[in-house]
């Protein structure tokens, strides 16, 4: 392999791992916790830095309310994650499940369900009326599922060798996040290539992971490809770990413009988290203008979030046809799109992405260099098998009211988009009531990594112990949504997907309307005018655990 950069930073940091294996296998399960929890206090202690970092990258105004947006997907969840998984670490020390004391439960099909929110007082109060299972592969019994829980942790000094992880370049948390899933799950001390873009965060990386650089189990590397193709075929990398796309994949697996036929050029094992197509399906109802205003909002934050950068960022809205209130709906939809902030579309390429879409669909323009484009063919149109990853939403109408259209949609979500990763579903109280188990058993059929019920299947993201990543089952000439799990603090083996659940109305409409959900406007809605102050006050209460910020943070989040 041809270079133009210098190696030699590469092959020390190697190096260095191989002899940091040998010491991760001699630190005992109390020493890693504490490691995790050291990690814990630097966050909380460099969280402004980080924000800070993370503005400059999406040239964002210092007053800006998507601020919020890295709070809550920044340090916010890396504190939280860090406390997790600590908590798992503390179980097995006593010689516990990390799901002992868990009230197991079971899922459509007969799997075993596993709560990972709410988890304990503080997720009650701050995300009330939300909640999130894992569930675990058809066939796992529940005692199964806790003496499997803990995954490597179980055997620590069994270690894995070296992984390379290639961060991803969009949310600032995912690349610390599975740094440390694979130190503690998979037991592999851990090279770390940041993403170009998120180059200004290094000295904050550095300053996090200092106990683990310390101790030789972690290094943290920059470059771009090349100096990532070096890496990964390093024959002193066991395996590798990456988020981006499935182009980037199929690259770096196979070769540049290969057809996926004959021997793949990466000749060792690779996990992945990836996008797709992600569906947004929104079953017909008798909903009210609140709801449909609200509603617009949030398929709007679906796809607007850090500018559509995201790989779960919903991209096509699937409505009925025959809905009496279609039209409202998408009258709401284009206003929430055209009213959501203004931003840089930081990530590179986007611009070109965008003008991709308006070539294929030349209507769709709408205001900030956003496109909707409605009336999507059902069948073979590029919108349903391209990840845009940019600001473009699609529109598909499909027959049937009820429970008919809602299997219509499942069948349309799993045979006609690429891509596994998320699928949302948003659905009132009382149509809820109608369709009964049928609405289980849409759930159940939907083939999704994460199902969110009346919320964005990012809350999965942003709760500790749910899994997250696509759903099982493809393989590297398939990749679709990737292959693996990763954040899951529980540390559970077997999981199949993550359901999460949200009320459908915000407070205090939600407890007129039968709800018992006291949560008002999620934090991280686009339309959120206070996401900032918000984001900033959870992020320091995950910080420190002091209770005398709790009124603080419903003063903020009631104003949002």
């Amino acid at each position: 392999m041809s270079t133009t950069f210098d190696t030699a930073v590469i092959d020390t940091a190697l190096a260095d791992l191989t002899e940091g294996e040998k010491t991760w296998a001699a630190t005992g399960l109390r020493r890693r916790r504490e490691l995790l929890d050291e990690l814990h206090a630097l966050t909380a202690r460099d969280a402004e830095a980080w924000v800070a970092a993370a503005r400059t990258i999406k040239k964002l105004d210092v007053d800006s309310p998507l601020l919020g947006e890295e709070w809550m997907s920044g340090p916010m969840t890396m504190l939280a994650g860090a406390a997790a998984l600590s908590e798992s670490m503390a179980a097995l020390e006593k010689g516990a499940s990390p799901i002992d004391g868990v009230e197991l439960t079971t899922a459509p099909g007969g799997r075993v369900a596993v709560p990972a929110l709410p988890h304990g007082i503080y997720d009650k109060l701050l995300l009330s009326g939300f909640s999130a299972d894992v569930w675990l592969k058809p066939g796992v019994d529940a005692a199964t599922a806790r003496r499997k829980a803990g995954l490597a942790q179980l055997e620590p000094a069994a270690t894995n060798g070296v992984g390379a992880v290639l961060g991803a370049g969009n949310i600032m948390s995912i690349a610390p996040l599975d740094t440390l899933y694979e130190l503690y799950a998979n037991n592999r001390v851990v090279a770390l290539k940041l993403n170009p873009i998120t180059d200004p965060l290094l000295p904050v990386f550095q300053a996090i992971f200092a106990p683990f650089i310390e101790l030789g189990v972690v290094r943290i590397l920059t470059g771009g490809a090349p100096e990532g193709g070096y890496l990964v075929n390093h024959p002193q990398v066991a395996h590798v770990h990456m988020t981006g796309g499935a182009p980037t994949h199929d690259a770096i697996v196979w070769g540049p413009g290969s057809d996926k036929t004959g021997e793949p050029v990466l000749a060792k094992p690779i996990t992945s988290e990836l996008g797709g197509v992600a569906p947004c399906i929104v079953v017909p109802g008798d909903w009210s203008a609140a709801d449909l205003k609200f509603q617009a909002e949030h398929v709007a934050t679906q796809r607007l979030h850090n500018g559509g950068y995201n790989c779960v960022a919903a991209q096509t809205v699937v409505l009925a046809a025959d809905w009496p209130l279609k039209d409202q709906f998408l009258t709401e939809l284009r206003a929430a799109i055209d009213a959501a902030p203004a931003r840089t579309a930081y990530y590179p390429g986007s611009d070109n992405r965008v003008a991709g879409a308006l070539a294929s669909y030349p209507d769709a323009a709408r205001a900030n260099g956003r496109l909707l484009v409605e009336n999507v063919p059902a069948g073979d149109s590029p919108l349903l098998r391209t990840e845009y990853f940019s600001p473009v939403l699609g529109v598909v109408e499909l027959p049937g009211l009820g429970a008919e259209f809602l299997g219509n949609a499942v069948d349309f979500a799993n045979d006609e988009l690429m891509g596994t990763l998320g699928a949302n579903i948003i659905v009132d109280p009382a149509t809820i009531t109608e369709l009964g188990a049928k609405l289980d058993t849409a759930i159940e059929n939907l083939r999704y990594g994460t199902v969110a019920l009346n919320v964005w299947t990012a809350l999965a993201f942003l709760t500790p112990r749910a899994s997250w990543g696509a759903y099982p089952g493809h393989t590297i000439d398939d990749i679709q949504s990737g292959i693996g799990v990763v954040h899951n603090a529980f540390l559970l083996d077997d999981v199949e997907r993550t359901v999460v659940r949200g009320p459908f109305r915000p407070a205090p409409r939600s407890i007129l309307g039968g709800e018992l959900a006291l949560s008002p406007k999620p934090p991280w809605f686009v339309s959120n005018k206070t996401a900032t102050s918000t984001g900033r006050k959870l992020t320091d209460f995950y910080g420190d655990g002091k209770l005398r910020r709790l009124p603080g943070i419903f003063v903020s989040a009631l104003r949002g």
